[in-house]
């Protein structure tokens, strides 16, 4: 999933086909793809009603749903997760990262999350591997590394990072 649903939905498709677009390509049929792409705008808190709409016809957190929706309609074992979070209000941020968590609950699938965003982190990722070169915390294990350029530089659970890291790039994420 992108980090910017607005430049990554083609604004000259409806919501019903860019929703789809990953079942086309995997070759499922026409009617089956219908009933997935309905069941999965269901799961991230749209109705049927978005389907002939336009990415520009939404807000900012429907587009975030959308892009929600074509990720999770494959039923993938894991999801890519680009700053999910990134211009969204608080609000509409903690609306998306429940999705988030009941999609894993609900499906088992497990996400490689990309944030600079550690409040972000903490609440969806249960372990990690960092690296602030990149911003991002990726889960992995049941460990949670922190690299700057190199060696990792911190260690531990995701939940349990320090709030206070000794070295000078984690402390400055912090």
């Amino acid at each position: 999933m992108f980090q910017n649903p607005t430049s990554s939905l083609n604004p000259r498709k409806r919501v019903a086909d860019i929703v789809a677009r990953p079942l086309v390509l995997h070759g499922v049929a026409r009617d089956d793809r219908r009933r997935r792409v309905i069941a999965t705008l269901r799961a991230v808190g749209l109705t049927e009603a978005y389907l002939g709409r336009f990415p520009e016809q939404l807000s900012g957190g429907e587009k975030q749903r959308v892009a929600l929706a074509r990720a999770f309609v494959t039923e993938p074992l894991l999801v890519v997760l680009d700053e999910p979070t990134t211009a969204l209000d608080v609000s509409v941020q903690a609306t998306i990262l429940e999705l988030l968590l009941e999609q894993k609950e609900r499906t088992g699938c497990a996400y490689l999350l990309i944030s600079h965003d550690l409040a972000v982190v903490r609440q969806v990722a249960d372990q990690g591997h960092g690296d602030a070169r990149w911003g991002g915390l990726r889960e992995r294990s049941r460990r949670a590394d922190l690299h700057a350029a190199g060696p990792s530089v911190h260690a531990g659970t995701a939940r349990g990072r320090p709030r206070s890291p000794r070295a000078p790039t984690p402390r400055n994420s912090v």
